[in-house]
C-alpha cells in the first residue's frame, strides 16, 4: 500500500474541512483505498490518501492534483507540499 500526503494552510475563511463533492472524486479514482482529513492546532491540514499500489499511486497522480488545485482554489487553502511514501505498518485496534 501507498499514501499521499498533503499539507495545506486553510485560509481565515476555511474550516480545512474537505466538502463530500471532493471526497467522492478521490474515492472513485482506480487504486483508492480511503481518504483521511486531519486539522491541526496550528491551523495545517492534511489529506491522506490511501492507494492499493505504486502503480494505483502514479496512476492517480494527474486526476489528484487537479482535484487538489481545484478545491484548494474553492476552499481558500494553500498548498504546502505533496509527499509520497510506501505503508509499512497498517493496523486498526478493533
Amino acid at each position: 500500500m501507498f499514501a499521499r500526503v498533503s499539507t495545506y494552510q486553510p485560509g481565515p475563511d476555511s474550516s480545512g474541512a474537505p466538502s463530500e463533492d471532493t471526497v467522492s472524486r478521490v474515492l472513485q479514482l482506480p487504486g483508492c483505498l480511503g481518504i483521511y482529513y486531519l486539522l491541526g492546532k496550528d491551523n495545517k491540514s492534511l489529506s491522506i490518501t490511501l492507494w492499493e499500489d505504486a502503480a494505483a499511486l502514479a496512476g492517480s497522480e494527474e486526476a489528484a492534483t487537479k482535484i487538489r488545485t481545484e478545491t484548494s482554489a474553492e476552499q481558500h487553502l494553500q498548498i504546502l507540499g505533496v509527499e509520497e511514501f510506501e505503508v509499512l505498518t497498517n493496523q486498526l485496534k478493533e
